[in-house]
Order: structure tokens, then sequence, then C-alpha cells
């Protein structure tokens, strides 16, 4: 079993080594507004059964759907640019190849991606968006049903982690998705955030793959939430960073860029793989980031530095639900798991912890705390828990309070 202290710093040093622990073992852990333009109207969502089948039914599976994705965002790019979409193509293209797919990631996902893509298209073919903004948005919406096809994945060889090869295949399905549709958002971040998100995601898999082999279900586990945590990571930083599109959409603005609207659609779509789990824990937050992004709103209006602030007090008020489950679920298998969510969280915004909490040492000492609080948790030491705790739920009061 690789050693939680180890994984921890993986995701925040992207240090590629996770060193060896001793021999304790847990049982397995179970893993824990629309835009006005285009608009559209919520439907009951598909049967999961029902939905299931037609997209494993998909003549080729995950390479055929893998590669249909990069033919229509890849098409409809080409058309935006050259000022010629062929939209019959592409509808036909997504019903035939993709449709499927995405249905079955909402109805499991409880989102509506088919909705959102169908009215986005439909916009793009009246005219009442431009063509590269529907290219954006189905680019970007669609790494979110690769993002939940790759949760769907881990959960299924879960569900059977005693059939071995049932599990290698599942994982396979996912390094195929991961490597086909969101790899090269990942690189992109790391070049801009020099970040090493990329062997991150793929120590996770590795810890996966060799977990299956072993039937160490908590070491897949841990592999799991290296490759989930650090793809939020990506997407976050991809919209609400520093040098996510939050900023640039004000930025082209003030350069008088017509870039700026499509840089909104983005921003949007990227913050969709984030909404659902923001805002459960800070929905006031996660509704701002939407207001700023939705289409409706003036790119005059976006403003970087709010929807940085909005999504660190998101992201914050993430980590505490983590850590009140901890302390719920203590003598648990789950309290551990969520203590490990709860540092990652942190983690997610870890460039932004100096300005937040008022210097690059108090930021070094939330990190420093998140991992002597998972260390405890993992002992079974809950008094010192306890009281390590108060510590870093004190920062989290101040990051969830931050631009307030």
């Amino acid at each position: 079993m690789k050693s939680w202290k180890a994984a921890l710093t993986l995701i925040i040093s992207a240090s590629f080594v996770l060193s060896a622990c001793g021999n304790e073992e847990l049982a397995p852990a179970q893993s824990g507004s629309e835009t006005s333009q285009p608009s559209a109207t919520a439907s009951a969502p598909a049967s999961p059964s029902n939905s299931e089948d037609a997209a494993d039914k998909e003549e080729g599976g995950t390479e055929a759907f893998v590669s249909a994705v990069k033919e229509l965002v890849d098409g409809m790019k080409a058309g935006a640019e050259a000022g010629n979409v062929d939209w019959a193509k592409s509808q036909e293209l997504y019903n035939s190849k993709i449709k499927p797919s995405v249905e079955a990631r909402d109805a499991e996902a409880e989102s509506q991606v088919n909705q959102q893509l169908e009215a986005a298209a439909a916009a793009g073919k009246d005219g009442s968006l431009e063509p590269m903004v529907v290219a954006q948005i189905h680019d970007k919406l669609l790494q979110k049903v690769a993002f939940l096809t790759l949760r769907h994945e881990f959960k299924e060889a879960n569900d059977k982690f005693t059939d071995k090869e049932f599990v290698n295949n599942e994982l396979k399905e996912a390094r195929t998705v991961y490597e086909g549709i969101l790899k090269g958002m990942v690189e992109k971040r790391d070049t801009a955030y020099h970040t090493q998100l990329l062997g991150v995601i793929d120590s996770g898999f590795a810890e996966m793959e060799q977990a299956a082999g072993k039937g160490d279900n908590l070491a897949y586990n841990l592999g799991k939430q290296l490759v989930d945590k650090s793809l939020m990571k990506a997407f976050y930083l991809a919209s609400g960073a520093e040098k996510g599109y939050g900023y640039k959409i004000e930025k082209a603005v003030k350069e008088g860029s017509k870039d700026a609207k499509v840089e909104q659609a983005e921003g949007w779509a990227f913050f969709q793989s984030l909404k659902n789990y923001l805002e459960e824990h800070d929905k006031e937050a996660a509704d701002f980031i939407e207001s700023q992004f939705d289409l409706a709103n003036d790119v005059k209006n976006v403003k970087g530095e709010p929807i940085n602030q909005a999504y660190v007090r998101a992201f914050a008020a993430t980590a505490k639900g983590e850590y009140k489950e901890t302390f719920e679920n203590w003598g648990k298998d789950k309290a551990a798991i969520t203590a490990l969510e709860g540092a990652l969280f942190i983690s997610v915004i870890e460039s932004d912890l100096p300005k937040a909490l008022g210097g690059e040492a108090a930021a070094k000492a939330l990190i420093d705390n998140a991992q002597k609080l998972l260390d405890q948790v993992k002992a079974g030491k809950k008094a010192e828990a306890e009281g390590t705790y108060k510590a870093v739920e004190a920062d989290l009061n101040k990051l969830t309070a931050f631009g307030k």
C-alpha cells in the first residue's frame, strides 16, 4: 500500500514518487443555471439503464466515441474559422455516435449536457450564436462528458473489484477517454501554470492498475482520488485561476479584442464540470460564477478577481464539507478517505492561498496542517485530529469569506 502522505505530496507538489508505508490496512471505502443564450428546457433524464445500453451498443465502443468527439469538435472549429460550419453533418455525427453516451452520463449525473449541446447547435444554425462560440461549447462540454465517463468507469470497476479482468478493462476504457479527450486540456494548464498534473494523473492511473492486480481496494480508491481531483484542478485553472478565462475575458474587453465572447463561452463550459460539486457546498458562490460566464451577461461586466474569489470560497467550503464527514464517520474507513479529499480540495486552490490568507507562511501552515490532520485521522488519534482541525477550520473560514 502506498502512503497517504506521499499521495498528498504528489498532488500538491507534483512529486512523482509514492513511497511505501507500513502494513496498516483499511477495508474498501466508498467514494464519495443554464446559459440564457442558448437556453434549454430541462426534461426528465433518460433511464440510466436504457441510455447506458444505447451507449454501450455503439459500434466501436469507447474508441469510436473518442474519435467522433474529435471529428465533431475539429470540424466545428475549422468550419467556424472558414465561416462555413456544416450544421447538418455535425448534427448527424453527434446524433449517431456521441449523443447516446452524453445521455447516459446525463442520466447518471442528473446533468443536462445533451440539452445544452443541442441548444447551442440550434443557436449556431439560426445565427443567434457565433459559430466559434458553439464550437467551444461543444469542445468543453464534451470534456465534461469525458470526465463523467471516467467517474463512471472508475465506479464500475470499484463495484466489481474482485473481477480483475473486468477492472482492467474498465481502466483501459477510462485511459482511452482521458488520453483522447482530456489530456490535451491538462497539458495546456501544466504549460500555463508550470504545474505537473499530467504526472500526477499518470501516477494515479498506475496506482489504480497496480492496486487492481494486488486486490488492494484502498490503493485503488487513493489512485482514483489523484486522477479525479487533478482533473478538477485543471478545470479550475482553465476557468477561474490567475490565467483562467475570468481574467482573460476582462483583458480582452480592455484591449478591444473580439475574442471575449468566445472566451466567455469557454469559461462557462469549463465551469460546468465543477458546478454541481461546488454548488452543493456554496451555492451563492457557484451561482455568481455561473452568472458571470452566462452568455446573456455582457462581457464588459465580467471581472476576473471576483470570479477567482468565488471559486476559492466554493472550494474551501467543499473542503469543510469533506472534513465534516471525517468526524461524522470517525472509526470508519470513510473518515480517512474524506480527510484526504479535504486536503486535496485545499490543494486545488493552492496558488491562491498566499493572497487569501495573508502570505506564503500562512499558506504553508494550512497545507502542513491538512497533512498532519490526515495522518492523525489515519492513525485514529481523534483528540489530536480535533485539535489540528481547529487550525485548519480557522483558515478555511477565512477562505470561505475571501472577497466578501
